[in-house]
């Protein structure tokens, strides 16, 4: 899936991560996913393994993958 632009100035992003199985799952990939630069909502949901985020740009993917990572998941890539 690509990058969807929802309104002027931001981009939708739908990623795939491995791992996540309850609320305080999606909590810690939330958290470290919205302290990337420009992001400015994260919606994880674990029973799906989907991660969706807004942000004013396109992210870089690498970011993305060392802040799953960081919150001790993995990120597969695009959903």
């Amino acid at each position: 899936m690509t990058a969807q632009t929802d309104t002027p100035g931001t981009v939708t992003a739908v990623y795939k991560v491995t791992g996540m199985s309850c609320g305080h799952c999606e909590g810690a990939v939330s958290g470290e996913i919205s302290e990337l630069p420009g992001v400015s909502s994260v919606k994880a949901v674990a029973s799906t393994g989907e991660v969706t985020v807004v942000s004013a740009t396109e992210l870089d993917e690498a970011a993305v993958r060392a802040a799953v990572d960081e919150a001790g998941f993995e990120l597969v890539g695009r959903a």
